[in-house]
Parts: C-alpha cells; structure tokens; sequence
C-alpha cells in the first residue's frame, strides 16, 4: 500500500526545506488574517452565527492539509457553498436558532460523506455534468442574489430571507424610508478600503482593514447605542468548537440529500478549478481529482463533528496564499492555529464589529464573481453556450438557486443528446493535386467533385440513438447525386464506436444500395469500429476487399475496376488487424 498516495503529507513533509519555511509562515499569516472577516461573513450568508465561520476554519483546513493534494488550496468557508447551505437549511420552515446550526452541521456531513464516496469510487467525472457555461451562469446570479442579500445589513434596516433578487429589491425598495445612514456610510467606507487596498497590494488582507476601521469607529463615535445605533457584532464565545456527533434523523437526511449533492459538486467543481490553476504555476507536485474529492469529502465529515458547516476550497484565498508565498500545506495548518488563536484570546475584540462591515467584505468578494466577460466571449464565439449560460443565469434568479443549477444541469445534458443524435455529417471531395479529402462546404471550388462517387463522413459515433439520422441524411444525399451515382464511401475517421442499432443500419444501407446497383465501401475505420463490423456481419457482406486505409485509395480501387484495371490494396494486411 502507498501511503503516500492516501496521505499526501507524508510526500512533502519528510523533504521539507528550510527556504520554504518563510513563505509557509507569511502566507499562513496572511490567510490567516483574511480568513477572520470572511469566515465570519460567510456564516453570516449561510444564516449561523459569526462564530461558526471560525469553527468552520480548523479541523476541515487541519484534515484537508493531512490528505489534499494541492500544496496552496485554502480550504474553508465561501461565498457560494454558504448560500446553498442558507438555501437547503431555508427550505424548513419555522425552524429556533439551534435547530437551524444543527441542520447546518448535518448538511456539511453529508457534503462530506458524498465527496468521499464519489472519490473512492473514482466518480470524479461526474463534475463534467456541470458544463462551463451553466456554472458561469449560475455563479453569476448567485454572487447578485449573495450580494443583495447583504443590503440588510448594509442599510441597517430588517429585510425577509430570501433567495429571489425580485423579492430582494422589493423588500429594500419598500423600507428606504428607514434605511440606517450611518450604517450605510460605513459599509460603502469598507468597500472602498478593501478596493483601495486591493489596488495597492493585492496580498494584503484588505478586509482586515475594514475591520479595523469598523471596530474603531464604533466606540469613538459611541454608535453601538443611542439614536444613532448601528447593528454590531457584540458578543462572541472565546471557546473551540466541541466535539458533537451530528443529528443523524433519517427524515431530515432524506430531504437535505439532494441539496447535499448539488454542494457537493458544485464546492468540488469551485476547489478542483482554483488547484489546478495554481498547479500550473508549480512543477513539484500534481493535482488529483479524486484525491481531492476524499480530502474534501473527509475536510467536511470531520468538521461536522466540530461544528463545521460545508467549506471548500477557495479563489481568493487561494491566490492570496499562493501569492504570499505559500509552499506546502504547512501555510494552511498556520492559518488554523491563528484561527484557534483568535477564538481562545481575540474574540472580545470584534464586540464593536458593524454587521455593515461584514456585508462589505461579503458584497466585494462575490461581485468579482460576475463573470460578464464569459457572456461576450461566448457571444461572439458559441451562441448554444451563451444562451445554455444566460437561461441558468435567469432561471437561478427567478425561480430558486437549486432550481436555477437543475435546469442547467439538464439543459446540458439535452444539449449533448442532441449533438450525438444530429452530429455534423460532411461530404467530401478531393483538393485540387492532393490526395487530400475535404469538405466540400469549407472548400467550394477548390476541390473535385465526381458524379459518380459519394464521399461521406460522419462525425460521431453510430449508436442507437442517431442510426435513423444516418440513415436518413444518407438517402437525403444519395438523392442529391441522382442516377449516375455508383459508389458511396463512408469514411470512418471520427466514427470512434459502433453499438449493435449501428451494425444494423450498415447492414440495411448495404443492403438497400447494393439493391440499386450502388456500391458501398469503408475507408479509415479504426480498429473497434472494424471489430464490430466483422463481429456483426458487415464484413462478410461486403468483404474486406470494400475496407480501406485511406480514402484516396478506395478511390484508385473503385476507378481502377472501372478501367477493367487489376486493383492493388498496398494496405490490406492493416485492414484485417483488429487494432
């Protein structure tokens, strides 16, 4: 057994150099650092208490450190993951303060639970479902209904939970009358400190100077009380998260379960995109897909025990980390002892913390999730995809976040049913003093079209679900050709498998236009492919004498018999070989 590959740990650990030791510790500091605000936000998103956000940033930081295979992957509480976590926990009506934590630490175990199994039975590829346009297009609405949730605490005023931006701006529209201006001038103060600093130094944990800012001001201009209160922080426990096994209640696991899956891929999907990029930039180790899904998985198991709500890896303290030099996953674990740090010793200092502060840090973080420069380029490069990216991103909006990434999800799916049902099928001809076969659309006058020879290729593999379209498109281009038409060619080259639906439409094309005097022949059909053929007959219709390498050498066949020529097939021992 390979320890190494089940505890990642044990490969860096044991070779660890002492040039690296100075960049884990800063890029742990500053993570650290950065995570404090944001761990507290992002709970905030997620519906739990501020406090929960630092528990969330231990054990599963701690866990994935031990087994992850990405050296600079920061691990912890999002943006995204925190509002499916309010979404699936908001679904139970009616719920006390303390049912809703619990529901919320059941949920991380079945995030957890779900990435495991999915690791350990290499389903990995199952995250290919989501497709690139979908998640853009839900990630955007997303970071919009996150960001405008936070409007609430941004203009100190009482606004419903909701998940719908129309009820959102609604609610906000109808209470501007009793929007707290002090609060609202902080919160716009905070944004423009975290963008100023940003723009000075992107590795600076600009959200701590908001902090700063917000904790300082209370006090000095006595805002916590009085006519002018503005909503704070106050109190938060100075003790580490205790060991607590979760709720395990069979009815509530039975309908958080499909909101435990779409977490599950969707965090998974966030943290593989982020590692991998960053991976790029190292050539010391690689990212594994489903090693990731188990540490992951396991990160979010063992901190459900520990208070932990879901968390996953991710973008922007992941660059930070990579940018303040992080080496190994030594900087993560010093982000978790600050973590633990903090909470025994620091938290008195965040009694003062305006709400607006938070919403802040949480409306800068996602709105660089608006990605509208995917929208243009895929405007102007694929429409499908736009409009697959503009319908999830409406759908998301409108009708419900869980809904938004099902419809999708789903969409996707028909998309590609439909490109292998109706795939791209060409006609080819030969380019003027080559022997090179080509489209003839892409072509037009520089290629050779002969009367009596159809060249066909079809681009997609020929199974059950599209033998009528082949069949169908077929005569559609026979008909085409008219009577002087006397051999069909079927070139193979991206035909990469044959089902039995498909050995039968060969053997019916074969049948039907040898019935008309038309020959039929094969070229460039690879090994499966001829393997199903000869297994289902088709060879010993037509022999190998019909199969060919290439295409211009079922064209010197087919003309060489026409000239009552003898035919040499300088390949015909490569044709029979099955590989």
């Amino acid at each position: 057994m390979n320890f190494k590959s089940i505890f990642p740990i044990l490969d860096w650990l044991p070779n660890y150099k002492k040039e690296w030791l100075k960049g884990d510790i800063g890029a742990g500091l500053t993570v650290g650092v950065m995570l404090i605000p944001q761990g507290m936000a992002y709970a905030t998103i997620a519906g739990m208490p501020a406090v929960y956000g630092l528990y969330a940033s231990i054990v599963p930081i701690i866990i994935y450190a031990i087994l992850g295979t990405s050296r600079q992957l920061a691990v912890g509480p999002v943006a995204m993951v925190s509002l499916l976590t309010a979404t699936a926990i908001g679904s139970f009506e009616g719920l006390s303060a303390s049912d809703y934590i619990l529901y919320a630490i059941l949920l991380a175990f079945l995030v957890g639970a779900i990435q495991f199994l999915l690791g350990l039975f290499r389903l990995g590829f199952l995250v290919n479902f989501l497709s690139h346009p979908v998640v853009s297009g839900f990630t955007s609405a997303a970071a919009l209904i996150i960001g405008l949730s936070q409007l609430k605490s941004l203009l100190g005023i009482d606004i419903p939970r909701s998940h719908h931006i129309n009820e959102i701006l609604l609610n906000a529209f109808n209470k501007f009358d009793e929007i707290n201006w002090i609060a609202f001038t902080i919160g716009v103060v905070g944004i423009l400190i975290i963008l100023g600093i940003k723009k000075i130094n992107k590795s600076l944990p600009s959200q701590l100077f908001a902090v700063i800012f917000g904790i300082a001001i209370v006090p000095i201009f006595n805002l916590g009380e009085g006519g002018y209160a503005i909503k704070i922080i106050k109190d938060i426990p100075n003790t580490l998260p205790k060991f607590q096994i979760p709720l395990f209640d069979l009815e509530i696991i039975q309908l958080l379960i499909p909101m435990a899956l779409t977490i599950a891929l969707v965090s998974f999907m966030e943290s593989i995109a982020v590692a991998k990029a960053i991976q790029t930039k190292h050539r010391d180790y690689k990212v594994l897909p489903n090693q990731e899904l188990i540490s992951l998985g396991l990160a979010n198991v063992f901190g459900s025990f520990f208070q932990s709500f879901p968390t996953t890896g991710g973008f922007s303290r992941t660059a930070v980390n990579d940018q303040a030099g992080a080496k190994t996953s030594l900087a993560a674990i010093i982000s978790a002892i600050l973590i633990i740090i903090t909470l025994l010793f620091l938290t008195p200092l965040f009694y003062n913390l305006p709400k607006a502060i938070l919403a802040s840090v949480i409306m800068v973080a996602v709105f660089g999730l608006i990605d509208y420069k995917e929208a243009i380029h895929l405007w102007k490069s694929n429409r499908t995809d736009f409009f697959l990216l503009v319908i999830t991103f409406i759908a998301t909006l409108t009708i419900g976040i869980e809904k938004g990434i099902g419809l999708g999800v789903i969409l996707s799916l028909v998309t590609v049913i439909l490109k292998t049902t109706r795939p791209h099928v060409a006609v080819l001809a030969n380019i003027h003093g080559t022997h090179f076969y080509r489209n003839v659309i892409r072509f037009g006058e520089d290629v050779i079209l002969k009367e009596d020879i159809l060249i066909v290729r079809f681009d997609a593999q020929l199974y059950f679900a599209n033998t009528t379209f082949f069949k169908d498109k077929l005569e559609e281009l026979v008909a085409e050709k008219g009577d002087k038409l006397k051999l069909i060619i079927i070139d193979g080259e991206s035909m990469n498998n044959l089902d039995s639906s498909g050995v039968h439409a060969l053997l019916d094309v074969i049948d039907l236009y040898q019935s008309k005097g038309i020959e039929i022949s094969f070229s460039g059909m690879k090994g499966s492919v001829r393997d199903a053929m000869r297994k289902g007959g088709v060879i010993d219709k037509i022999s190998f004498d019909h199969c060919f390498m290439s295409i211009q050498e079922a064209v010197d066949s087919y003309e060489s018999m026409c000239n009552g020529q003898p035919v040499e097939k300088k390949f015909q021992k490569y044709i029979k070989q099955t590989n």
